[in-house]
């Protein structure tokens, strides 16, 4: 098993170093993203979870810690936030661009999380790797780290094979309902991509 996740690591390391020797590390594609609007209509999407004023937040595969000030401005009273990223480049370009958070160079998969109140993963559950239970591992595991909700998006289609995967929507949805009381998807901001919001009560509002 320990094997298994050091060639997982491996992987997503080689493949954002490929895109910034290819496209520079300033360049969006640096973390996965053709353009920074298809980040931030991400975000937009995300930050439907709920009102995070006044409560914590968990960014697991932070990148460079880009959906910070995206919350910041839109929740002043942010309490607190979290960034993980395991990309030295990633975490290194991150901690010099907010040099005052919280940001950790750990992998979500390996290392105890701290618990939060929100847990967000934009982006970071889209590679090819861990085998096909991966997705669902990790699902599982950011939830568990979560005291009110995990809110994460995934690609529902991708041109060609590589790095990325693509995952049938009806699928995540029903796996996600076996372990939330409330689940909330959204498929209207994006015509490749959906997101997915599981609360730890039923009567938590989106």
């Amino acid at each position: 098993m320990k094997l298994n996740w050091f060639k997982t690591r491996n992987r997503v390391q080689r493949y954002h170093q490929t895109m910034i020797n290819r496209h520079g590390l300033n360049s969006s594609l640096a973390l996965g993203w053709r353009e920074t609007a298809d980040q931030l209509v991400r975000f937009e999407a995300l930050a439907r979870i709920g009102d995070l004023n006044h409560r914590t937040v968990l960014d697991a595969g932070c990148g460079y810690a880009d959906l910070y000030p995206f919350l910041k401005e839109r929740y002043p009273n942010l309490a607190g936030y979290i960034g993980i990223e395991q990309v030295e480049e990633l975490f290194i370009k991150a901690t010099t661009a907010f040099p005052a958070i919280d940001l950790r160079r750990v992998d979500f998969m390996v290392e105890a999380l701290p618990i939060s109140d929100y847990v967000f993963a934009s982006g970071s559950l889209n590679y090819n790797v861990g085998g096909k239970d991966y997705i669902f591992r990790a699902i599982k595991t950011l939830y568990e780290a979560s005291r009110i909700g995990f809110g994460f998006n995934l690609l529902r289609e991708i041109s060609g094979k590589g790095s990325l995967v693509a995952y049938d929507p009806a699928v995540i949805l029903n796996y996600c309902q076996s372990l939330s009381p409330k689940v909330v998807m959204l498929d209207d901001y994006a015509p490749e991509d959906f997101t997915i919001f599981m609360y730890h009560q039923p009567d938590q509002a989106s």
